[in-house]
């Protein structure tokens, strides 16, 4: 008796050492969209959940972005069913681009249709099916950002509810998986448009394995596990610096006497709790705040995201909201 293709021993394998620590009864929910990457999540799941006493569904966003998404939502919906996963649902959104890009709208909407998919379904546990190779190209976009040891450090195999199983299963072994499976996964005609930033990551990654050998991929998916495990420190290192200092405002002295890998993510912690939006802060913000004790030279505030005024007096430092206009 043969066993499983091997891609397919592979993804269950990955799925299962996920699912292990959920202990029977719980529910966990698949995020499908019937690329390859997804529904070999899927069937693996449908095939390790039952094993464990753990309830397993699944659900499509249909972003609405492309002509016929509603046929292909459905198709990746039958497929989930076929697989045994039971509620499946398909839940269309709409995508507001005002403002910022379309990448960055329909993940917005994504996660909000999960948020919601998941609390309907009471499931403990999203699943989404990035590989290895989208991890790789998250450091790659880092790298390009100039973002520091956070934004390198990838996606985390889990935070809050979401869980990212196939991080270490490569995006060629999930499409073999599928293949194996009978399953047939929806080609996105937006990963061949150069428009998008995380294509040209993918161009570049491949450029990079013909130059440099395979083996890139891991390489930078392990950088970015080490980099977290740096990163998670700092952060806790930070936010118990920010306990210990108390409300505002602070002393010079005492924030001086913070190591700056720590500092500057205190700064952040500090702006955001004062109501700065954290997706808009920037490096270049915290620099400003930061130059208020470095390279003090009797300069005005900083400016920083939500209206907040960062200034330095008489030896100590505020983070000021503007004033309500009646």
């Amino acid at each position: 008796m043969t066993g499983p293709h091997p891609a397919v021993a592979a993804v269950r394998l990955a799925v299962r050492s996920l699912l292990d620590g959920l202990g029977p009864g719980a529910r966990v929910l698949v995020a499908c969209s019937g690329g390859a990457d997804s529904l070999a999540l899927a069937a693996a799941t449908a095939f390790e959940a039952p094993k464990l006493a753990i309830d397993a569904s699944a659900v499509v966003v249909d972003h609405g972005l492309q002509e016929g998404s509603a046929s292909v939502a459905e198709r990746a919906a039958a497929q989930c069913r076929s697989l045994g996963l039971d509620p499946v649902e398909v839940v269309a959104v709409q995508v507001d681009t005002t403002g910022v890009g379309p990448e960055a709208a329909a993940r917005t909407a994504r996660y909000a249709a999960l948020e919601e998919a998941a609390d309907r379904h009471g499931a403990a546990v999203v699943l989404l099916g990035h590989t290895r190779d989208d991890q790789a190209e998250q450091v790659l976009l880092g790298l390009a950002r100039g973002s520091g040891a956070r934004s390198l450090a990838g996606m985390p195999r889990r935070r809050g509810r979401y869980a990212r199983p196939l991080l270490g299963i490569s995006r060629a072994q999930a499409a073999s998986a599928c293949a194996a499976s009978g399953l047939e996964a929806w080609v996105d005609p937006h990963n061949a448009d150069a428009a998008y930033a995380r294509v040209r990551a993918r161009a570049l990654l491949a450029d990079l394995e013909a130059a440099l050998g395979p083996g890139v991929a891991g390489a930078l998916a392990r950088s970015a596990d080490q980099l977290r495990e740096d990163a998670d420190y700092l952060d806790a290192l930070a936010a118990d610096a920010q306990a210990a200092l108390g409300p505002g405002p602070w002393a010079t002295a005492a924030l001086l006497a913070i190591r700056r890998p720590v500092r500057t993510r205190l700064w952040r912690l500090l702006l955001v709790a004062a109501g700065s939006p954290a997706g808009a802060l920037t490096s270049a913000h915290v620099e400003a705040c930061d130059a208020l004790l470095t390279h003090w030279h009797g300069q005005g505030p900083a400016s920083v995201p939500g209206g907040l005024r960062v200034q330095r007096s008489d030896g100590r430092v505020s983070i000021t909201a503007p004033s309500r206009v009646e």
